[in-house]
């Protein structure tokens, strides 16, 4: 009794390393709204200004927060407690298992973080450093303190909204004027983290995929090299068209902001998916993309899916995706595809969402002789539920069957 009671809490307490947040400045989050919510700083001691968003993830703080498809956005995180078990090395090898990054991607994408309660203390046996320190160190601000729960209340209630997270002397300031706010979709946020380069990963690979960055998360990368892919990523408005018949597949990534930017990368696929005849895959901003090469229009959400747990209902079967079965999906974006009847010739939903009813997936028919498949969630997770983690299976198998690498019989354990 003595050694449970006593000596065992004082032994996980001494496990816990201090984030050292310096909890004396001030910092404000300004909604353009005209609502203020009065904090502390930790992070980075600058200012900044946002897309302010809301995000339900319960864990996952580093893999969102990494995610190139935050560009731009103050993430409001809804969980009260943020940074507990703090943020790993983000170094790997880069061979046919990773792809240089442990996270999502080399750097903090999001432009500010709000949260209920920063960890003062972090455990975790891959923590090296506290959220606090690394924020610090990409000069990205964070504000705890704050009534998330307001917060997230005000946002599902008006919608998204611009914000500017003031930090130090400027908290002291009067809030922006209106037009001092800064609207990031207003930006092709795309180009701005999309590869500029071609670069190639697990060059000897099965099968030969080219991947449009359109910001992509590392694990989609990962994913694919891990199925013994070889993949090369190209610039999210490289024509495809150009170099198609050197690869077996092409593959559409997420990405940030308003996909009317892409229209450029949709109209060369528009011309793709006329003349050739190999199987495509589009997760995110890729999913929105092939729906406007497929003649399907975008629009805006007014607050957005973000977050672990959204529901969607299979509308079709492929793979291990049965029609009529509830998934629970990992989420983030502002922009959807608008659900029309009549769809698009040679064109059928995929998925729907249960709670919005937005487009969560779209798919050729089997009619039009396409093999193409676009799906607004991130099944690759990271983090996330593994509920649709095998959607992407179809795509590949199909690709190692054409390319002779697999037996057919294979494939139809996957059927497309």
């Amino acid at each position: 009794m003595f050694t449970r009671n006593f000596f065992l809490p004082r032994l996980v307490r001494g496990l816990a390393t201090h984030a050292n947040i310096n909890g004396r400045i001030p910092a404000v989050l300004h909604l353009k709204t005209g609502e203020s919510f009065v904090g502390r700083s930790f992070g980075a001691p600058t200012s900044t200004y946002g897309e302010t968003v809301f995000s339900t993830s319960i864990t996952s703080y580093t893999e969102s927060m990494t995610d190139p498809s935050y560009r731009g956005q103050i993430l409001v995180f809804t969980t009260p407690l943020i940074g507990n078990y703090g943020v790993p090395s983000n170094k790997t090898p880069i061979d046919s298992q990773d792809v240089g990054v442990y996270l999502e991607s080399e750097r903090i994408q999001c432009s500010g973080v709000v949260v209920a309660d920063v960890a003062e203390r972090f455990s975790h046996h891959r923590a090296v450093e506290s959220l606090a320190s690394w924020c610090q160190r990409h000069g990205v601000p964070g504000i705890t303190g704050v009534d998330t729960r307001a917060v997230t209340r005000l946002l599902r209630d008006q919608g998204t909204t611009l914000g500017r997270l003031a930090v130090g002397e400027d908290a002291q300031a009067p809030a922006p004027q209106e037009a001092e706010y800064w609207d990031p979709s207003e930006e092709n946020l795309v180009a701005q983290v999309s590869t500029t380069e071609p670069y190639v990963l697990n060059p000897t690979g099965d099968v030969k995929i080219a991947v449009l960055d359109f910001g992509a998360k590392a694990n989609i990368l990962r994913s694919l090299v891990r199925r013994n892919a070889a993949v090369t990523v190209l610039p999210w408005n490289f024509d495809f068209n150009a170099v198609r018949d050197q690869y077996d597949g092409l593959f559409l990534t997420n990405g940030p902001g308003d996909p009317r930017h892409c229209m450029e990368a949709a109209l060369n696929l528009r011309k793709t998916l006329q003349q050739w005849d190999k199987p495509v895959f589009g997760i995110c901003m890729g999913h929105q993309v092939i729906g406007m090469a497929a003649g399907l229009d975008a629009y805006r959400m007014m607050f957005g899916n973000r977050g672990h747990n959204q529901p969607v209902l299979a509308l079709a079967s492929s793979g291990s995706i049965k029609a009529g079965r509830v998934y629970v999906t990992s989420q983030n974006h502002q922009y959807a595809l608008k659900l029309q009847d009549p769809f698009p010739a040679g064109w059928e939903p995929f998925f729907i969402n249960c709670n919005d009813s937005s487009v969560e997936g779209i798919k050729s028919t089997l009619d039009s002789g396409k093999k193409v498949w676009g799906v607004q969630f991130h099944p690759e997770s990271a983090g996330g539920p593994l509920d649709t983690i095998e959607v992407c299976s179809p795509f590949v198998f199909l690709l190692q069957a054409m390319s002779c690498s697999i037996s057919i019989s294979d494939v139809h354990r996957f059927p497309c």
